[in-house]
């Protein structure tokens, strides 16, 4: 057996708690929201259950990643410039040169994330935050929807 499972827990699902929020970015980047997920269920009065994240645009992602050393995001930015770069020949560009590269960077990425509640706090690692990443090079406002499923304290 390659690992060991913990005991099991249960937790009844007593409710679905929903919030927006909206962020303004400053452009291509990381913004993190960690603070805000963590304020939202704790709001939500969270015992044990899932927390959802869903962004709305089809240019920006969200996604779990080191929060100790911000050369990380460099390095990745840097990383997804590398594998959709605006001097591509890409077919769309209604919007201008980075258009069509934001949206194979979000394709990359992904728009959901699911982290686990746990006595009513984000279950995530040591050195794990959650991102926002805008893909385009101006600043916009972006949506994300927060989810709670589960119990209450």
């Amino acid at each position: 057996m390659p690992g060991r499972l913990s005991p099991i827990s249960e937790a009844t699902v007593q409710s679905v708690f929903s919030a927006t929020l909206r962020v303004d970015t400053r452009g291509a980047g990381f913004t993190e929201i960690s603070g805000a997920a963590r304020d939202f269920v704790a709001q939500a009065g969270a015992g044990d259950g899932v927390f959802l994240a869903f962004i709305r645009h089809t240019s920006a992602s969200l996604t779990i990643q080191e929060n100790a050393d911000p050369d990380v995001q460099t390095d990745l930015m840097t990383a997804l410039d590398r594998l959709a770069p605006q001097s591509a020949p890409w077919v769309h560009d209604a919007e201008g040169p980075d258009d069509m590269p934001a949206h194979v960077k979000a394709m990359l990425s992904g728009v959901t994330l699911h982290v686990p509640v746990a006595g009513g706090k984000l279950a995530l690692g040591t050195w794990q935050g959650l991102y926002l990443i805008e893909h385009r090079s101006a600043p916009h406002t972006r949506e994300v929807i927060f989810q709670y499923v589960g119990s209450r304290r």
